[in-house]
């Protein structure tokens, strides 16, 4: 934690300097408050500060409420904390505390960074965080069963209209192919419910009813039908006694952990193969692929700059976004073709194993951590968004309102963006169908937008750089190692310059060659805009520059594959190139350590 508090002071005091301030009471302060109140204070409680900060930008004003939770405060005049008070006063009137007509950006910039750095610090919370998670887990389940059971039939079909009129050809192509078994199935390299992992995957002989209706065993588990006898082996589960998906928790913030869900190898097995064929057809649509994003932010985050800077973007972000969707409306998303319908619903899984709860059956679609969460979940908010938008012009959802929206409507997981004028009849909507609304992370009256992970004001980038893990003890904490570097570069970028200086220090006693590198180099590197990338040898072979560097290298556990399985294997691999590893039989699954070699790299 003492590096910690270090690295606060050392950005803190630069910080300062650019925006001609002082911050010795501020760095008195929070060492006060860690001392006493431990590492929480610095991921939660100042988290809570820049929380409020981006609220008063977004009203442009700093109203009695903010800054007085329990977080308690001192205030001068015009309700601005003392904390922070030589940055805050450049931005806010300290009289009347409200917005400044030409507020410091570098000011702006510098409450966010000392505030929000250690937000996502990779920590595990408490037992009581965890059991208040799970708990709000299976809540969240009883909001979902409660709209379901309240929702009127309109809103139903309202729903079903604006769907078809959204999705019906990209749907249309996915059917058939569910319809001739063109389904490529897939195993992913996460966790699975049953325990199977890596190459073991492969070998797998649990299946379900419902699968077995649209993708039998024999098509999907087989390399060929001269296997059959393997068939025996098969264990075909009903319903009642399918396996049910794993909540688990995964780190996320010091406050709340992330709740996701393991599914069963089957499951995830054929979403796999059903995610490929969706994310096709959607990306073959002019309007579909420029309002849902799937592998790629920057579109999103151009729309939030320029929200920032016109003002006519609101951003806007879900609670609990994935938990909040309810099957009932996926149902009636894929209701008009009954093929991808009854794929869609056979790859969902019926029950959670929720920890301190038990086993119960699930009213919401899927969590996290199934394949086709993402994707469903994108285009049921696209649904609910262009519906409400279409009713407050009083006109039906068509091609011509997707025109008219094309480049003003973009959906990207939870992050939503939608035009300024739209923005209340959205926010009803999506409520109305049970979807939470997070008000602390959506904005539209002011010039401060926010979307996957990139904030703006008033046209300028104020996003901040993130401290993911702690800082390493020795050479042997590599994925701490490998994150410091990672830090010290993107705080280079950020222009914290004598912060890196002092940073370069401490890594450089742990490794001992930091040579400078380009961004695309794989050697642990410094990067810089003035050298590009340094040369220390040439390779006497291929005559390009050399550095002497640490490579991460991670340990593929061993996990031998023959018979069947590998023939499986081959079949399923998509294209005619040979597998990149040449002991993919060997070797599988997610990497369980890692470690650092030394050698002679390539610098860019």
């Amino acid at each position: 934690m003492k590096s910690l508090m270090l690295l606060w002071q050392k950005i803190a005091e630069e910080s300062a300097i650019r925006c001609c301030t002082s911050a010795v009471m501020d760095l008195k302060k929070v060492q006060h408050r860690v001392k006493h109140e431990g590492l929480s204070f610095l991921t939660i409680t100042l988290p809570a500060f820049g929380k409020d900060f981006e609220r008063s930008l977004e009203l442009g004003r700093v109203e009695r409420h903010l800054f007085s939770s329990s977080t308690s405060w001192k205030k001068g005049r015009g309700g601005l904390p003392l904390f922070l008070g030589g940055f805050l006063s450049r931005v806010f009137d300290a009289t009347s505390g409200e917005l400044l007509d030409n507020p410091d950006i570098d000011a702006i910039l510098a409450v966010r960074q000392l505030t929000l750095m250690f937000s996502k610090i990779s920590l595990p919370c408490s037992d009581a965080r965890e059991r208040e998670a799970m708990n709000g887990f299976v809540e969240c389940e009883l909001d979902v069963r409660r709209c379901d059971s309240s929702r009127p039939d309109y809103l139903i079909r309202e729903f079903e209209a604006a769907s078809q009129a959204l999705f019906a050809r990209a749907f249309s192509k996915v059917d058939r192919k569910v319809y001739y078994s063109e389904i490529l199935p897939k195993h992913g390299p996460g966790a699975t419910a049953d325990h199977l992992s890596g190459n073991r995957k492969y070998d797998q002989r649990s299946w379900t009813a419902r699968l077995e209706k649209i993708f039998p065993a024999g098509e999907f588990l087989l390399p060929n039908w001269s296997y059959f006898d393997s068939l025996e082996e098969v264990d075909i589960r009903e319903p009642g006694s399918e396996e049910p998906v794993r909540v688990v928790s995964v780190p996320k913030t010091l406050k709340t952990p992330r709740i996701i869900a393991i599914e069963p190898t089957c499951m995830q097995y054929m979403q796999q193969g059903l995610l490929a064929p969706i994310l096709e057809s959607l990306k073959e649509d002019y309007f579909l692929r420029d309002m849902l994003g799937f592998d790629d932010q920057t579109p999103n985050q151009r729309m939030a700059h320029q929200g920032s800077l016109k003002g006519d973007l609101a951003t806007l972000d879900l609670s609990e976004a994935s938990d909040r969707v309810s099957n009932q409306l996926v149902i009636s998303l894929f209701k008009n073709h009954p093929h991808l319908h009854e794929a869609v619903q056979a790859t969902r899984s019926l029950r959670a194993n929720v920890r301190g709860h038990g086993v119960i059956p699930l009213a919401k679609f899927a969590s996290m951590g199934s394949a086709l969460t993402f994707p469903v979940e994108a285009m049921v908010f696209l649904t609910i968004v262009l519906d409400s938008i279409a009713k407050s012009l009083s006109s039906p959802v068509s091609r011509e309102l997707l025109s008219e929206l094309h480049g003003r409507v973009r959906i990207y997981g939870d992050d939503i963006i939608v035009p300024v004028e739209y923005v209340h009849s959205v926010i009803v909507g999506l409520e109305s169908f049970g979807l939470k609304v997070n008000a602390n992370k959506s904005f539209w009256n002011g010039k401060f937008r926010e979307s996957c992970g990139k904030e703006y004001y008033d046209g300028y980038d104020v996003s901040v750089v993130k401290v993911r893990r702690e800082f390493p003890e020795s050479r042997m904490c590599v994925a701490e190692i490998v994150s410091l570097v990672s830090l010290r570069n993107q705080l280079y970028y950020s222009g914290y310059w004598q912060t890196v200086k002092w940073l370069d220090g401490l890594i450089g006693k742990m490794i001992y060659h930091f040579p400078v590198v380009e961004p695309t180099s794989s050697a642990l590197g410094r990067w810089s805009f003035l050298r590009g990338y340094e040369t220390q040898r040439m390779d006497p072979r291929l005559h390009r520059p050399l550095v002497k560097a640490y490579v991460v290298s991670p340990v593929i556990p061993a996990d031998r594959l023959d018979d069947s399985g590998a023939l499986l294997k081959f079949f399923l691999k998509p294209g005619k190139l040979p597998f990149v590893d040449k002991k993919h039989l060997e070797r599988a699954g997610r990497a369980q350590s890692l470690h650092l070699k030394l050698g002679w790299v390539q610098p860019f």
